[in-house]
């Protein structure tokens, strides 16, 4: 909106205004607003989730020292989407399709976790949506999704071949193109990219899900990932960059910088609240919404296979869950004391500070690790 304002209608009278042109500038000040917005409107939001009692309710089993975060306000998640969303909507060029698939991604993901937290509200309990509704929800905003990109592809916006790190001249067409064209099964070449899309984008917000469990931990580790994302996005959008590091060059995709500028300072604005001891949670609209959002990212910027460095603690997590759940199932032994693995540290005695801190700093070599990757190809 400002930048079709400022720049698009108003440099011609004050030529100054031309520097909100540029993509640097514009992503700077989309985190800035980010970071404010939560700033501002956080102590608001905490307010109001008090006056209507939206607390958190704690599952007994977990460790006993979390029984006191009972009734913390949650569905703090509804602060990050606004300190997302009014940046994006303010410094993005708003002309660029790659802007509303991530801001639908946020918006689609964050109401699924709005109705999840809404009900566990309601029943005060820490049970909401059923898991085969969550997932159908989740697997129909990722099908939309993926349908949109196909329809960009074929305006030549978007690609859907697969970069694989380290294997330059190895990029697999994920739609089997000999089928796409002329033949009665056109509808199951697209097959392997939609599944593939939702693999990503249903399996990142979960992972996201999966990781909020300690104050500050989830959010900690997503601005680490979305600064990953920021710079990941800014060189595939740049001709220079993109040419020199040999990525696929779709200049709209740039864009998306300005998004995932905005992701960093929303994300830091709330962890100013949800840091140890947190004053309110994320809940499953954040969780959910930025899971998503990054999922959809990685996606757009043709970086899936990077996602599990770029977001490794969310791998890590998502992992320790699915493996005690199979060993218990297979074996009736569990492997961890307690899934997802931030719990197992807690109960061989690491304090819950610890935890969160030393899995920020995985977050961030496992970070740099994924941006290292662009130049050995």
């Amino acid at each position: 909106m400002l930048y079709w304002l400022l720049y698009l209608k108003l440099y011609h009278y004050f030529p100054p205004f031309r520097i909100f042109r540029y993509l640097t500038f514009r992503t700077a000040f989309a985190s800035l607003t980010a970071l404010f917005t939560g700033l501002i409107v956080g102590p608001i939001v905490i307010r109001r989730l008090l006056d209507f009692q939206i607390g958190q309710y704690i599952r007994e089993e977990g460790p006993q020292a979390h029984q006191k975060k009972a009734g913390t306000p949650t569905m703090g998640g509804l602060l990050i989407a606004i300190a997302i969303l009014v940046p994006t909507l303010l410094w993005a060029d708003l002309s660029n399709p790659f802007v509303w698939i991530a801001v639908f991604s946020t918006l689609a993901f964050g109401a699924i976790g709005f109705a999840d937290d809404y009900l566990k509200v309601v029943h005060r309990r820490n049970l909401g949506l059923t898991v085969r509704a969550k997932l159908g929800f989740q697997v129909a905003a990722s099908v939309v999704i993926a349908i949109i990109l196909i329809a960009l592809q074929y305006r030549g916006e978007y690609s859907t071949r697969l970069m694989v790190p380290f294997f330059k001249q190895f990029q697999p067409d994920l739609v089997i193109q000999r089928w796409a064209v002329h033949s009665q099964l056109w509808p199951l070449a697209f097959l392997p990219f939609v599944a593939f899309v939702v693999l990503v984008i249903v399996g990142s917000s979960n992972a996201v899900n999966l990781t909020d469990g300690l104050d500050g931990l989830a959010i900690g580790c997503t601005v680490i990932a979305a600064g990953a994302l920021a710079v990941l996005t800014y060189v595939s959008g740049h001709a220079t960059f993109a040419t020199y590091l040999e990525l696929q060059r779709m200049p709209q995709i740039g864009e998306l910088t300005i998004f995932c500028g905005a992701m960093v300072g929303s994300a830091i604005g709330f962890l100013w609240y949800n840091a140890h001891p947190a004053e309110v949670f994320m809940g499953d609209v954040g969780s959910l919404a930025l899971g998503g959002a990054i999922g959809t990212v990685a996606v757009m910027i043709k970086q899936e296979l990077l996602l599990p460095f770029i977001g490794g603690i969310f791998v890590i997590e998502a992992l320790s869950v699915i493996l005690q759940v199979g060993s218990y199932k297979l074996r009736k032994k569990r492997i961890f004391k307690m899934a997802p693995i931030h719990h197992h540290f807690e109960l061989l005695g690491w304090s819950e500070s610890k935890v969160i801190v030393r899995f920020w700093i995985a977050s961030l070599v496992f970070a740099l690790f994924a941006l290292t990757t662009l130049k050995l190809r």
